[in-house]
């Protein structure tokens, strides 16, 4: 089931206001800052399973976001309300992912 928009903005409006959504594969990957945190798929929020995440929820909360996929931190959705607790959580994933690499030069035309 696709996650409905109402739900994004609900765990957008839950989290720190540097998070973001992007639509991708059908579903929303959630950013904080310019680090890929996690991912809302079929109306759940899951994020990144890190050194950081791991003392907020045990294995018990581990599953995959889609078939195929590693598994993350499912967060219960009774947390979402918990925005001082959910700010933390996903403050500690980005503070374990490392920063996205700037894009090099366009190889675009280069001669060969």
């Amino acid at each position: 089931m696709a996650t409905r928009p109402d739900t994004v903005e609900r765990i957008l409006a839950a989290l720190p206001p540097e998070a973001r959504t992007r639509r991708m594969f059908g579903e929303y990957g959630l950013y904080l800052g310019d680090r890929f945190i996690g991912c809302v798929c079929d109306e759940q929020l899951f994020v990144k399973i890190t050194r950081g995440s791991r003392p907020f929820l045990d294995e018990s909360h581990d599953a995959p976001p889609y078939p195929g996929a590693s598994p993350s931190l499912c967060v219960p959705e009774a947390r979402w309300r918990d925005t001082a607790w959910l700010a933390a959580l996903v403050t500690a994933v980005a503070a374990d992912v490392p920063a996205k690499k700037p894009k090099g030069p366009s190889r675009k035309g280069a001669a060969s």
